[in-house]
């Protein structure tokens, strides 16, 4: 497994829209479609990478608490489904449902959105607050495959906790780690 961390997009950025087909309701939805006026969280992820795989069920804890306060969620996966059909939108589906995942699983087909937000790795997590400005990028938690520390969403629980009080996010962000991207090679 090689390890990629985040890019650490500029806190303060605007969230940059999409229009992306959810693989859960076969539905076309906006950036519009999913923002919150409290928070919204926007998370890059895939069906078949160790770090997600490891995290997921702690993101659907953390969607499940926070959706209850007004926080909008969706997850996209960007990668090249020729190279890693594993990831392709009617697994993609199937995995949603199997996760229990209340909120849209997104496919980024053209890997354009993943470029807007400067996705690096999955899972790759982005907060936004009422304004949609970037409060928060950066990881989970410190729990990773093979490192025995529990998994409790800490990092991403402390951001939402701090926006949903309109408290600033701690600045001192750590980057989420996980599988590279699986960019189109041209």
């Amino acid at each position: 497994m090689a390890l990629t961390e985040s890019k650490m997009l500029a806190l303060g950025t605007a969230a940059p829209d999409f229009n992306l087909l959810d693989t859960v309701s076969g539905k076309m939805m906006s950036l519009d479609d999913i923002k919150s006026d409290v928070a919204t969280v926007i998370i890059f992820s895939c069906n078949h990478c160790p770090y997600v795989i490891h995290v997921n069920e702690e993101i659907v804890n953390v969607a499940r608490e926070y959706q209850e306060a007004g926080v909008g969620f969706a997850v996209i996966s960007c990668n090249d489904i020729e190279r890693y059909p594993q990831d392709a939108p009617e697994h993609m589906t199937t995995f949603a449902k199997e996760s229990g995942y209340t909120f849209p699983y997104l496919f980024d087909e053209t890997q354009e959105v993943a470029r807007a937000y400067d996705a690096a790795c999955t899972p790759d997590f982005y907060v936004f607050d009422d304004k949609m400005n970037l409060v928060y990028r950066g990881q989970l938690d410190d729990a990773r495959p093979g490192n025995d520390t529990p998994l409790t969403g800490k990092d991403l629980r402390a951001a939402l906790d701090a926006v949903l009080v309109n408290r600033p996010v701690n600045p001192m962000q750590r980057p989420s780690s996980g599988c590279g991207i699986k960019w189109k090679v041209n």
